[in-house]
C-alpha cells in the first residue's frame, strides 16, 4: 500500500509531466543555459496606452475614494469602493471583452495592481483574490456555457468571486485537501462535505471555486476536482464571516463549511480529478500580480524613505549622509527596481503564450515578498520612532506585508519547489545518459550530443547577447555564475540522487541562487531595452545606475549562497533544533547528524 507521501509525489509527478518536455527559461538556468529566445522582450509602460490611462484614472480614484487608514481601522472595504472599482473596469480587466471584460494583457493588468499595492494593500488583495484566482479559472478551464453564465457579472463587479482551497490540513500542501465530493446515485451531481478556512472574499462572494476530493471512476483512489459553488446552495455555511487578523484587515477572510451540499455536475470546473492543476495554474497568475502589488508598496517606501533621510537632521547632518543609511537606501532602490523588472518580465512571459511559467512565478513571488519585507523594515528604521506610530502608514504596511510570505504558497515551500523542479529536469537527463551508457551502440547520437554540450559548457560559459557594449561585462558575469550554478546543482544530484528531496538546507540555498539568477536576467533584459523605452535622459541614467547596482550586489549574494552549499553548519543546526524539541516536548533529540556531510 502506498504511503500518503507516495500519493502526493505521484500527483506532483503527473502535474510536472504535463510540462516536462518543455524547457522554459527558468528550468534552463539549472542546465547552465540562458535561453534568451524563451525570455520575451521587456514590456514598455507605453506599449498599452489604454492601460496607462486606466492606471491614471485608478490612481485618481484611490486618492479620492480609497482611505487605507479607515479600511484598516474598520476592517472593511466600503461598498462604494467595490462599485467604483467595478465601474472603472478593474474587476474584469483581464476577462474577455465578449463577457464584459477589458481583455487586458497580464502585463497591463499588473500596472493596475501596482497602483493599488502602493495605496492600500487590503484593496489590492481584494481585487487580486476576485480577479486573478477567481474568474481566471473560468476563463482557462470553463466550458462556453459556464463562461456565459458566470463571467459577465464577475467582470462588472456585480458578483464577487473567491477561491476556496485552504482548509485545516491543506495550505501550501494543496494536494492534502480533505473536503469530499461524493457523486449522487442518480449521477446528477455531487454532495460536498468539509470545511475551508482563511478564504479571502469567502463571506462576500457570490461565486466560489471550491476544491474537493472526488472518487475516480473505476479506481479506489481519489483526486481533487474544482467545483463552482454559490452561497445559496443548501448546506453552504459561513462559519465566520470576517476573521480578525494582523494585517490586510479590510478583506473579508472567512471560514466556510459544507454539509451535504448538492452541486450539479455541470458545475464541475475542468476535468474530474484535475482540480490540482486548476488550482496551481491560477495561482501562477496570482503570484504575478502579487509581484505587482509588492512593487507598488516598495516604490512608495523608497520615495518616502529617501525624502525623510534627506530632510531629517541628526548630529548636524542629514540622515542620508551616513553610510549605514546609504546602504539601506541603495538596497531599497535596487530591490524595488529588480522587483518591478521581474514582475513585468514574468507577466510578458505569460502574455507570450508560453505554457511553462510555474517556476518563474514562484521565483517572483518569493523574491518580491521578501524584498518588500526588508524594504518596509528599513523604511521604519530610517524613520526611527516616528514610523512606529499610527499617524504614519508604515506600521500598517508592515502588518499588511507579512502575509505575503505565507499566502499563495509559503515561501519556504516554494523554495524547495523551485529547487526540486529545476533539478528534476537535470536529473532526468543524467538518468537518461546513464541508461544510454548501458547500451552505447544504440545511443551514440544521444551520448555524442550530451558529451559535446558538456564539453562546450566546461570550456565556455553560456552566451548572453546584449545590444549595448556597456552591458557586456554584466552579461559575462551572469554567464559565469550560470556555469557555476549548474555545476553545484549537478554535484548535489550526484551526491544524494533521490535523497536530494530531503536536503532542504541545501535546496534552499540553491533556490536562493536560482531566484537571483532569474531576477538578474530580467534586470539585464530591461536595461538592454532602456534606450528604446525611456526617452528622458535623467530617468534613463537613474534606472541604469540602479539596475547595474542590483546586478553587482546580486552576483555577490549568488556566489555566497553557492559557497554555503558545502561550507555550512547544517549538522549543528539539526542538533540544536532537535535538542530544543526534545527539551520542550520531552522527546529525545535525533542522535547524531541527520544528514552527515563532507565539507568541500
Amino acid at each position: 500500500m502506498s504511503s500518503p507521501r507516495d500519493k502526493q509525489m505521484a500527483e506532483a509527478e503527473e502535474l510536472l509531466t504535463d510540462v516536462g518536455a518543455r524547457l522554459g527559461f527558468a528550468k534552463g538556468l539549472f542546465f547552465g543555459l540562458h535561453l534568451g529566445d524563451k525570455l520575451p522582450a521587456y514590456p514598455a509602460a507605453g506599449d498599452d496606452p489604454a492601460a496607462v490611462a486606466l492606471a491614471a484614472r485608478l490612481r485618481e480614484f484611490c486618492a479620492a475614494e480609497v482611505d487605507p487608514v479607515a479600511i484598516d481601522r474598520d476592517a472593511r472595504i466600503p461598498d462604494a469602493v467595490v462599485r467604483g472599482l467595478g465601474q472603472l473596469g478593474v474587476l474584469g480587466a483581464c476577462l474577455p471583452t465578449a463577457c464584459g471584460g477589458l481583455g487586458m494583457s497580464q502585463a497591463s493588468y499588473c500596472r493596475l495592481l501596482e497602483v493599488l499595492g502602493g495605496h492600500c494593500a487590503s484593496t489590492a488583495l481584494f481585487v487580486n483574490a476576485h480577479h486573478s484566482i477567481g474568474p481566471r479559472a473560468l476563463v482557462l478551464f470553463g466550458t462556453p456555457q459556464q463562461q456565459a453564465r458566470w463571467l459577465p457579472k464577475l467582470a462588472s463587479g456585480e458578483w464577487i468571486s473567491a477561491f476556496a482551497l485552504t482548509e485545516p490540513q491543506a495550505g501550501s500542501d494543496a494536494a492534502n485537501v480533505q473536503t469530499r465530493a461524493e457523486p449522487t446515485p442518480d449521477g446528477t451531481g455531487f454532495l460536498l462535505n468539509g470545511e475551508k478556512r482563511w478564504i479571502t472574499n469567502g463571506s462576500v462572494a457570490q461565486v466560489l471555486t471550491v476544491m474537493a476530493r472526488t472518487p475516480m471512476p473505476g479506481s479506489k483512489e481519489t483526486k481533487i476536482t474544482a467545483f463552482l459553488v454559490t452561497p445559496d446552495m443548501p448546506g453552504f455555511e459561513v462559519v465566520e464571516a470576517r476573521m480578525s487578523k494582523c494585517g490586510v484587515r479590510g478583506t473579508a477572510t472567512s471560514r466556510l463549511a459544507f454539509h451535504n451540499m448538492f452541486v450539479p455536475r455541470e458545475n464541475v470546473l475542468g476535468e474530474l480529478g484535475k482540480g490540482l492543476k486548476v488550482a496551481l495554474t491560477v495561482l501562477d497568475f496570482g503570484r504575478t500580480t502579487f509581484g505587482a502589488s509588492c512593487t507598488g508598496a516598495a516604490h512608495f517606501c523608497v520615495e518616502h524613505a529617501a525624502r525623510h533621510a534627506a530632510s531629517r537632521i541628526q548630529f548636524g547632518q542629514p540622515l542620508a549622509a551616513f553610510e549605514l543609511v546609504k546602504e539601506k537606501l541603495a538596497y531599497m532602490a535596487a530591490g524595488a527596481f529588480a522587483m518591478e523588472s521581474a514582475t513585468y518580465q514574468t507577466a510578458a512571459l505569460i502574455d507570450s503564450g508560453s505554457e511553462d511559467y510555474m517556476l518563474e512565478t514562484a521565483m517572483l513571488k518569493v523574491f518580491a515578498t521578501e524584498v518588500l519585507w526588508r524594504i518596509i523594515n528599513d523604511t521604519i528604521q530610517i524613520y526611527g520612532g516616528k514610523a512606529y506610530f499610527t499617524d504614519q502608514p508604515f506600521e500598517r504596511m508592515m502588518r499588511d506585508a507579512r502575509i505575503n510570505m505565507i499566502g499563495e504558497g509559503a515561501n519556504d515551500v516554494l523554495r524547495v519547489f523551485v529547487a526540486l523542479v529545476g533539478l528534476r529536469a537535470v536529473g532526468l537527463e543524467l538518468k537518461g545518459v546513464l541508461d544510454a551508457l548501458g547500451k552505447p551502440l544504440g545511443n551514440l547520437g544521444r551520448l555524442g550530443s550530451f558529451a559535446t554540450r558538456r564539453l562546450s559548457m566546461w570550456l565556455l560559459p553560456p552566451e548572453i547577447p546584449v545590444h549595448h557594449p556597456e552591458l557586456e561585462a554584466a552579461a559575462q558575469r551572469l554567464a559565469m555564475l550560470l556555469r557555476a550554478f549548474r555545476s553545484h546543482g549537478e554535484r548535489l544530484l550526484r551526491q544524494h540522487r533521490e535523497g536530494v528531496m530531503d536536503r532542504q538546507y541545501q535546496l534552499g540555498r540553491l533556490a536562493d541562487a536560482a531566484i537571483e539568477l532569474y531576477v538578474s536576467s530580467c534586470v539585464l533584459n530591461r536595461l538592454d531595452a532602456l534606450p528604446r523605452h525611456v526617452r528622458d535622459e535623467a530617468q534613463r541614467q537613474s534606472q541604469w545606475r540602479t539596475g547595474n547596482y542590483y546586478l553587482l550586489s546580486a552576483a555577490r549574494r549568488i556566489r555566497q549562497r553557492l559557497a554555503e552549499m558545502w561550507e555550512h553548519d547544517d549538522d549543528h543546526t539539526t542538533r540544536a533544533a532537535d535538542g530544543l524539541l526534545g527539551d520542550l516536548l520531552g522527546k529525545p533529540a535525533v542522535a547524531g547528524d541527520a544528514h552527515p556531510q563532507k565539507h568541500a
